[in-house]
């Protein structure tokens, strides 16, 4: 029997081994994939948004209702205490003018290198080509091999860090639900977060500017808002501002078949200084000419206004649509290819500690729990809070020498 089982090589799995080894426990972490952190590594391809640093009390209400069941974790691990932890693996962060926070390499494979081995050097045992199966109270954790052969791991306390059900390929494909299930245990089913969605675009829209981007606008879905930068796709919308709004946009889809988003082309003006603008005289100049030299309008802004039918004659009625186009939404696009989804073991299931209240000893962290965030370091940031109160909470009941410190 070991101290403390891991099932899941992610960011959030490597975190709490380092901290429960570190405290000297005997820890073994077991994998699916053949190679850790595979969806880490992808993310730190676009420069590896580790968090923000904005205050808490914005930071901690992005992620909407989960943010009561979360603050306190987040708090007790918060942005400036990740930053410590990977500048005492040699990569120091900075916070870029958005607020995001970076590892100065741009990238997550220094990172990733340097904990495997710390990881190494304090004892951790890594074993990959393990997928878990399920727990059993007698015989311990199950995995089956890649040979096909069932092998049991037992083990004082277990942290079960398997993700949630986006990007499969890279090894989260919420295969584990059924095996919770059976324990009584409520998982809501996986949806895809942080998702472009489908609009029903016209064949001179998806032909002439698929991949178009759309800069300083401003998504309105219902009573929030969200200001920044979206790109048209064959398919659909996506982007970082659509992103912002996956779950409201998402829940109107659920609940009346689509959603409207409405579109502010130029939110740093109001519908009269378009209107004045556009009531200047045009001579012989067409309108697409008139609305690039006026407003500086893109040929893509320009079709997407055409998307709500004819231009209007009268500049007023223009600059409304300007300010207001509306565009639906039909479906979010497949979770296969989302940021991270939403969905999971019901927040009721665990502890404040994180541990299963079905299954003692065994804890849950991650997008194994139903909660979502918006991109910019929120998606992150969580998991490693996570991953810091579920083993401070192990290192509490095993390394009992100093109760205070690991529960700090």
């Amino acid at each position: 029997m070991i101290d403390v089982l891991i099932v899941g090589a992610g960011p959030a799995g490597l975190y709490a081994a380092d901290r429960l080894s570190a405290a000297g426990l005997r820890v073994e972490i077991c994998e699916r994939m053949r190679n850790p952190a595979r969806k880490f590594l992808l993310a730190g391809r676009g420069g590896l948004n580790l968090t923000h640093g904005e205050p808490l009390d914005r930071f901690t209400a992005r992620y909407r209702d989960a943010g009561p069941f979360l603050a306190p974790m987040i708090h007790r691990f918060p942005p400036d205490a990740l930053r410590a932890w990977c500048a005492g693996l040699g990569q120091e962060t900075f916070v870029g003018s958005s607020g995001r926070v970076f590892p100065k390499a741009m990238k997550a494979s220094p990172l990733l290198r340097a904990l495997l081995q710390r990881l190494s050097t304090q004892g951790v045992q890594l074993r990959t080509g393990l997928t878990w199966t399920g727990y059993d109270p007698d015989l311990g954790h199950a995995f089956t091999t890649l040979g096909g052969e069932i092998r049991h791991v037992t083990a004082r306390a277990a942290i079960l860090a398997l993700g949630g059900a986006s990007w499969p390929k890279l090894g989260s494909d919420g295969g584990w639900v059924p095996a919770i299930q059976a324990h009584g245990i409520a998982v809501h089913a996986f949806q895809p977060a942080n998702c472009g969605f489908h609009v029903a675009w016209s064949e001179h829209l998806k032909s002439g500017f698929a991949g178009a981007p759309l800069k300083r606008i401003r998504l309105t879905v219902g009573d929030t808002a969200v200001s920044g930068e979206a790109l048209v796709s064959e398919k659909g919308l996506e982007g970082g501002a659509v992103y912002a709004l996956s779950a409201e946009i998402r829940a109107k889809i659920l609940t009346a078949g689509g959603a409207d988003i409405l579109v502010d082309l130029r939110p740093e003006r109001t519908v009269d200084e378009i209107a004045d603008r556009l009531g200047a005289p045009r001579g012989k100049q067409s309108l697409s000419t008139h609305l690039r030299k006026r407003l500086r309008m893109s040929k893509v802004e320009q079709a997407l206004l055409r998307e709500a039918g004819p231009l209007p004659a009268d500049s007023q009625s223009l600059a409304r649509r300007i300010k207001a186009l509306r565009l639906r939404c039909t479906a979010p696009y497949d979770i296969d290819r989302a940021i991270s989804s939403a969905g999971g073991i019901a927040l009721g299931e665990v502890r404040s500690d994180l541990m299963l209240k079905k299954l003692p000893g065994v804890y849950a962290i991650g997008e194994m729990l139903d909660w979502e965030a918006p991109t910019g370091g929120y998606l992150l940031q969580a998991c490693f809070s996570m991953a810091h109160a579920a083993s401070g909470a192990i290192v509490a009941d095993l390394a009992p020498a100093k109760p205070a410190e690991a529960r700090a």
